[in-house]
């Protein structure tokens, strides 16, 4: 017979010397390293000091019997390890079971034959090798996990420093502004008492004087811009870039509009002295929008929107000035009404239509897939912005048929394309889903209804959603995603690093894409590559093994750097703006390479 290649060692365990000799030689002339005991303790203790890679063990022995040699070991977490095989003259049904019960791997009836005690021996002896590489399978797979959850931890810090500093001047950016104004709204809801005041504070001639002196004299004009406003207020006011030139202020104190209107127009007086950069006085004004928030405010988008308002009204007043928001006259509320009528009519009657936007790859220059964006031609206003009718939608509890017309209608679309051998059977359209819409119930009922009616397979369909999508009933929202991907659908996450709320859950989702938020694509020509926001998304998607889609490519030099950085996809005006189904069908039949 055939030695191991590698050495196991064999304790074995019986008070009779005859039986120890026996097998002692019969399992030394098989090649295995066999130690002896003639006791219960002597084995305890044998096995204590150096683990055996398996027992033969006799039940019947003075002082202490197998059973509870067994029991001692298999509670011991350091010699449970080892299989144990019974050896005994015991052949009754119970023993056997009582063997098994104490943790036995077999059980031999004595008088044995030495072929099977060799049979059993060698089969618990693989099992145990097995039982080991799969240990150490493990162990490595622990190691590798470990390893990436660290990368992604790390990642996870530097994207949480980019994703909320603005990294010219140092102050809060837009993304933390808005989350802490988020929950400054959310305790004025919560308390009658509790107020606050907000500012837009906007650079006039901001561009002619950047354009003039080059934008590193209007890098150091910003820094000194938010240096000035910086020590006009309270720390505990936050102080944010908002945009290019706009600063944002979020006063919890002073609160009452006295004290507020007061730091506005110290704020002013404090640029009628002129920036001194590179050796020239740079005379720079500001426009200011105020906003008090009260109960009707509940979100920050609501808020912001009155800000603008504001501040537009003080640059109409002649600049230099601030302006408080007016609450709506009668006339807009009254056009509002109208507007959410007509979209209601406009949802009913099928009068939502869709464009579509190339995604392009990269490597190829050839078109990918499409976007599927929604469009609305209002009968009296002409073509209304996604972003005012996106919103009324989701405001209104429209937004979840908004989506399904679109997802219908480009599937449609899609299929017609197809049936007629217009496009490659492989061709997919990327459809957004709202957040509001991703927390109702409807989505997988819709789905399968366009799947079942167009009959498209589930890989022409990829879904898009947001990072907010999954902030406030994260569970839920991955129970649908996952579900969709169940199904064969491929998922992307929008704007990815605008909001850092979900990172922290990225590991759970079943996403297979990350799109790039357009401002960290158009912001590449600014800033050192390997240092950008976008450097930092396509590391981590490369941890996740996920695929990366730069949004928002407008120029060949954005492309470039794309490129560089490895981004699998890209779409953007500089390929094409999104077009009817005509247009775009012209489009796909050319076979067009962009670059």
């Amino acid at each position: 017979m055939q030695s191991p290649s590698v050495t196991s060692s064999i304790l074995i365990v019986d008070d009779n010397p005859d039986n120890l000799r026996l097998l002692s030689e019969v399992l030394t002339h098989e090649g295995y390293e066999v130690r002896k005991a003639t006791s219960g303790s002597m084995a305890i203790k044998s096995v204590q000091t150096l683990l055996p890679d398996l027992i033969l063990l006799d039940i019947l022995m003075p002082e202490m019997s197998g059973y509870e040699v067994c029991q001692q070991l298999k509670t011991n977490p350091l010699t449970t390890a080892a299989p144990i095989i019974f050896l005994s003259a015991l052949n009754d049904p119970f023993d056997k079971v009582k063997a098994f019960n104490v943790g036995a791997a077999d059980y031999i009836a004595k008088p044995f034959q030495f072929e099977e005690v060799i049979a059993r021996v060698r089969h618990q002896l693989a099992l145990r090798s097995a039982q080991r590489e799969l240990e150490t399978l493990n162990s490595e797979l622990e190691e590798r996990v470990k390893e990436r959850t660290q990368q992604l931890e790390l990642a996870n810090a530097q994207l949480l420093e980019l994703a909320f500093q603005d990294r010219l001047t140092g102050l809060p950016n837009r993304t933390l502004f808005v989350q802490q104004l988020e929950k400054k709204l959310f305790k004025a809801q919560a308390s009658e008492d509790y107020g606050f005041a907000v500012m837009f504070i906007d650079c006039d001639r901001f561009r002619t004087i950047n354009d003039a002196l080059g934008h590193d004299a209007g890098d150091q004009l910003l820094k000194n811009v938010a240096q000035q406003i910086k020590a006009l207020i309270s720390k505990l006011n936050i102080l944010s870039r908002f945009g290019e030139d706009k600063f944002a202020l979020l006063l919890t104190e002073p609160a009452n509009q006295p004290a507020v209107l007061q730091l506005a127009d110290d704020i002013l007086k404090s640029f009628t002295q002129p920036f001194i950069i590179r050796e020239r006085d740079v005379f720079l004004s500001i426009s200011i929008g105020i906003v008090f928030a009260n109960v009707r405010h509940t979100q920050p988008e609501h808020l912001l929107r009155e800000l603008n308002k504001a501040l537009r009204q003080a640059k109409l007043s002649g600049r230099g000035c601030y302006q408080l928001f007016e609450p709506s006259s009668r006339s807009e509320s009254l056009q509002a009404l109208d507007l959410e009528r007509d979209l209601r009519t406009a949802v009913e009657q099928q009068a939502i239509a869709v464009s579509y936007q190339p995604i392009v790859n990269l490597q190829s220059g050839q078109i990918a897939g499409l976007e599927a964006l929604a469009c609305w031609q209002h009968p009296t206003q002409g073509a209304i912005q996604p972003g005012v009718f996106i919103s009324l939608a989701e405001e209104t509890g429209l937004i979840s048929e908004v989506d399904f017309l679109v997802m219908k209608q480009a599937a449609q679309q899609l299929q017609t394309w197809q049936t007629e051998g217009l496009v490659a059977t492989d061709l997919s359209i990327s459809l957004n889903i709202s957040p509001k819409h991703l927390a109702q119930n409807t989505l997988l009922r819709q789905v399968d209804y366009i799947l079942e009616e167009t009959g498209l397979r589930p890989q022409n369909l990829r879904l898009e959603i947001t990072e907010s999508s999954i902030v406030f009933d994260t569970e839920f929202s991955i129970s649908v995603l996952q579900a969709l991907q169940e199904r064969g659908l491929k998922l992307s996450l929008d704007d990815f690093g605008r909001s850092y709320s979900s990172l922290s859950a990225l590991q759970k989702l079943p996403v297979n894409f990350l799109k790039i938020d357009p401002s960290f694509v158009q912001n590449l020509e600014s800033q050192p590559l390997n240092d950008s926001i976008a450097a930092l998304i396509v590391n981590i998607a490369r941890i996740m093994q996920m695929e990366v889609i730069a949004e928002g490519i407008e120029t060949l030099g954005q492309l470039t750097l794309v490129k560089e950085l490895g981004c699998e996809l890209g779409q953007g005006y500089f390929f094409s703006r999104p077009q009817d189904a005509q247009a775009t069908l012209a489009l796909l039949r050319k076979k067009a390479r962009f670059f």
